[in-house]
């Protein structure tokens, strides 16, 4: 009978030791990670904001700008029209509550869908993902029209010479969810139009109206119950009265859902969670 060579043998635990379990992996590289990927984003933002801003003269001045050209223009012009705005007496203020919110959904849900597109060549590095992309883009954007709302809205309030009872919370409600819904559309466009290049002028042309069907420039409550039934499915209607709620005391959006709009973004957000996850590496490579 032939004998096993002692090296060949796997090798006993000392006498009186119980083989313990393997060591841990070290939350280091973890961290480092976590910290590396908020650099990429960092590095993005930054890259965006040279490339939007620091190359348009005046730079960040026109952020602020169109909106407040676009406020003046509707205040003018329905000033002219009729008398008084559905709310209060100053058309600035009430245009201003109504197409900011708007804007802000606007703006994050369209930067956010062209994010793989804008940020296509860093993308094929590997520290480089497409969600720290999409991250880049709604940080940036989000925080601009946050910070062009209060801009605005202080400037109106203090030339106006209004005594409006100010609701912050329901304020700033309406805007973070103005952001939530940019991101989740933006989010899901950003791989639709990834795999089909037509849904971006498809989209552009479906949503053309909603400009209009938002809320900016009539309450819901002056609506016929028809609309009323068919634009309350519009999430965007529901952050313009919740918004009005915060400069209008007297005010009370009862339409307003906030849970409506939260399950909307949320479903849409993670659609476009799934799909890119699924099919980014198809969209990067056409």
């Amino acid at each position: 009978m032939t004998t096993t060579p002692s090296a060949a043998r796997p090798s006993a635990p000392p006498p009186g030791r119980s083989p313990g379990p393997a060591p841990a992996l070290r939350p280091a590289a973890g961290r480092a990670r976590r910290f590396a990927s908020l650099r990429t984003v960092a590095a993005l933002v930054l890259r965006e904001m040279s490339t939007r801003y620091g190359r348009t003269p005046g730079g960040y001045l026109w952020a602020v700008l169109e909106p407040l050209a676009a406020i003046l223009f509707l205040s003018i012009g329905f000033s002219l029209v009729i008398r008084s705005p559905s709310l209060g007496t100053s058309f600035l203020l009430f245009y201003a509550t109504g197409y900011l919110p708007f804007d802000l959904y606007n703006s994050v849900s369209s930067t956010t869908a062209r994010a793989v597109n804008f940020s296509r060549p860093l993308l094929k590095f590997p520290a480089v993902t497409w969600l720290d992309a999409v991250l880049a883009r709604f940080l940036l954007n989000s925080l601009t029209g946050a910070l062009v709302a209060i801009l605005l809205l202080g400037g109106v309030l203090a030339v106006i010479d209004s005594r409006t009872v100010l609701d912050l919370p329901a304020a700033v409600l309406a805007m973070a969810l103005a952001m939530a819904l940019g991101l989740g559309l933006g989010t899901l466009n950003c791989a639709l139009t990834g795999l089909f290049p037509l849904w971006e002028v498809a989209w552009s042309i479906i949503t053309r109206p909603l400009f209009i069907a938002s809320g900016i420039f009539f309450l819901y409550e002056d609506l016929p119950p028809l609309a009323q039934d068919i634009l309350w499915y519009n999430p965007v209607m529901h952050i313009t009265g919740l918004m009005r709620t915060g400069f209008y005391p007297a005010y009370a959006a009862s339409y307003a859902s906030v849970t409506y709009v939260l399950a909307v973004s949320l479903i849409l957000l993670a659609l476009g969670l799934v799909m890119m996850g699924r099919y980014h590496r198809d969209i990067l490579n056409r």
